[in-house]
């Protein structure tokens, strides 16, 4: 008997065995007329629902939409604005990331993990985060090798710095972006623009992790976007003693025209706010590094010596 509180969906259901089943494969979207991912959404409303003990009218009622949106939105045939879908999540009540998919809320795993780890601050989730790497065997405070990796934007020093350091400790000195350019066979440049930014940052990936299987003891001068790709900033955290080389956008900028790099002063106003705005957006994850050194405070020979007399500290060697 049909529950008067659940009207008949506007798109009908495949029935087998006395159950209904929404087709949620691709092939199947496609014959129904379909889009895949509002399958999913739309089933997973449904989930969200039935798990809650909701019916499509309690559900409709709280997010203050139509009985009849909502069947649209669970059987895959309604584009719900995201204003729509925050007012279904609310009223569920689950975040919307849960909604729409993420991984990290396809388990009850993952679900209880999310909530443990809510609401604590940053200094917590980094013990977290080290002591989940140790438990997977995937890297933390007892893996680091003794190689020193010196992240921050373009013209902040790393090359410099890294050779000098390098040279001072013994170490091997590497370049990632040279080591990219090596495997691909082909320039940073000639790779992004034929193969697109996720072929480079595979090739990033790949350098990393030769390096450090590779030289137990270097100095590894990394790429200024290696932070956006979350796997091989965590791979780079876990292995390597990692000092953020800090500098005024004016001196990123002054540094990369003195390396030969004439393309910011084609609109030099215009690329001076992208280079904040880039700053900006990776100052957190630039700041996951163990230390800070602003290389813009002091000279070059001055800068040096604090970066010396820092890692030979944290590499226990003397100053």
């Amino acid at each position: 008997m049909k529950n008067k509180e659940d009207p008949a969906p506007i798109a009908p259901a495949v029935v087998h065995d006395g159950v209904d089943h929404l087709a949620t494969t691709e092939a199947s979207a496609e014959e129904n007329g379909k889009n895949p991912f509002l399958l999913a959404l739309g089933e997973r409303v449904r989930a969200l629902r039935s798990r809650r003990g909701m019916t499509r009218k309690a559900l409709a009622s709280l997010a203050n939409v139509s009985e009849r949106h909502l069947a649209n939105l669970e059987y895959g045939v309604g584009n719900a604005s995201i204003l729509v879908l925050q007012q279904v999540a609310q009223a569920l009540p689950c975040s919307l990331a849960e909604l729409i998919g993420d991984v990290t809320t396809t388990s009850p795993e993952w679900l209880l993990l999310r909530e443990l780890l809510s609401g604590r601050d940053e200094a917590a989730l980094r013990r977290v985060r080290l002591a989940v790497g140790e438990l997977l065997g995937t890297g933390g405070a007892h893996a680091r090798s003794s190689s020193i990796a010196l992240i921050g934007l373009r013209g902040a020093g790393k090359s410099t710095l890294g050779q000098m350091l390098a040279e001072d400790l013994g170490f091997a000195f590497v370049e990632l972006s040279r080591e990219i350019e090596k495997f691909a066979g082909c320039s940073i440049a000639e790779i992004q623009g034929l193969y697109g930014q996720n072929a480079y940052r595979r090739y990033e990936r790949r350098a990393l992790e030769e390096a450090i299987q590779i030289y137990p003891e270097a100095v590894i001068a990394t790429p200024g976007g290696l932070v956006s790709d979350a796997a091989t900033f965590n791979l780079l955290l876990s292995h390597c003693t990692t000092v953020w080389l800090q500098a005024d956008a004016e001196d990123h900028m002054k540094r990369v025209v003195a390396q030969g790099d004439m393309r910011p002063m084609a609109a030099s106003k215009e690329a001076m706010e992208d280079l904040r705005g880039i700053l900006a957006g990776r100052a957190a994850f630039y700041g996951k590094a163990e230390f800070t050194l602003n290389t813009s405070a002091q000279p070059l020979d001055a800068t040096f010596a604090k970066l010396r007399e820092v890692m030979r500290g944290a590499l226990g060697l003397p100053v």
